[in-house]
């Protein structure tokens, strides 16, 4: 019912490979890829040669969150190196439909993201195209931010938005979120309507070391935090 998918901002880069293969065997269920260009975002992070050169170390999926612009040239270079999952931002899009329809034809879940500030009716007429809706909790570009607040109701309005086209279609739309995610608020987001939580500096601050399952403790307090929801 619920993913966690640790993003690799926070992770330790000298040892990326061991970082994904260790986050998955404390028990992630994605991997989250923060792309940023210096453009798009104040900042500059890693390619789809970095997607590439991780892809070997997992079989889970590969969570590719584009903060570039424009964003139709780099899309079938992730879907090649290995990504499951491809989002990115309508504000970074000329043609969102479009857009989409390049991510699906490539293999990959599409998926759309909001910024704080960036209203949900872009969604209105791309939903069966979409399998991800990402809402930010912080304004992009670093990783280690305080949730928004604001976000929660924003939350609601896109659960509500999804349920109805459920409803209506049959489908289901994943609904994620990205920004200060941490032991102490992630049942309130989940109570909120989101199912897929990124995490970077929550996971990846929790240990540095040789043992394979350091990240066992957080990752297992997140999972703990969301069964009482479920229950």
């Amino acid at each position: 019912m619920y993913r966690i998918a640790p993003s690799l901002l926070s992770a330790d880069f000298a040892r990326l490979g061991e970082e994904v293969s260790n986050v998955i065997a404390s028990g992630a269920d994605w991997i989250h890829f923060d792309v940023m260009d210096n453009h798009y975002v104040p900042n500059l992070t890693i390619g789809p040669l970095v997607c590439e050169a991780i892809r070997p170390h997992t079989t889970a999926p590969i969570d590719v969150h584009l903060m570039v612009k424009p964003v139709d040239r780099i899309i079938p270079d992730f879907a090649k190196a290995g990504a499951n999952v491809i989002t990115f931002h309508p504000e970074a899009s000329e043609h969102i439909d479009r857009s989409l329809g390049l991510i699906r034809d490539a293999g990959c879940q599409a998926g759309l993201v909001f910024n704080p500030a960036t209203p949900l009716h872009h969604l209105d007429h791309v939903m069966d195209k979409l399998d991800v809706v990402l809402l930010m909790s912080v304004n992009p570009g670093f990783g280690g931010q305080k949730f928004i607040p604001e976000t929660l109701n924003k939350l609601r309005a896109a659960r509500a938005k999804l349920d109805a086209y459920a409803a209506q279609s049959g489908r289901r739309i994943l609904l994620e979120i990205d920004g200060g995610v941490k032991v102490d608020n992630i049942a309130e987001i989940a109570r909120a309507g989101a199912d897929t939580f990124v995490a970077g500096s929550a996971v990846f601050g929790a240990g540095r070391g040789e043992d394979a399952h350091r990240y066992d403790t957080v990752i297992g307090a997140l999972r703990a935090e969301l069964a009482q929801v479920a229950a």
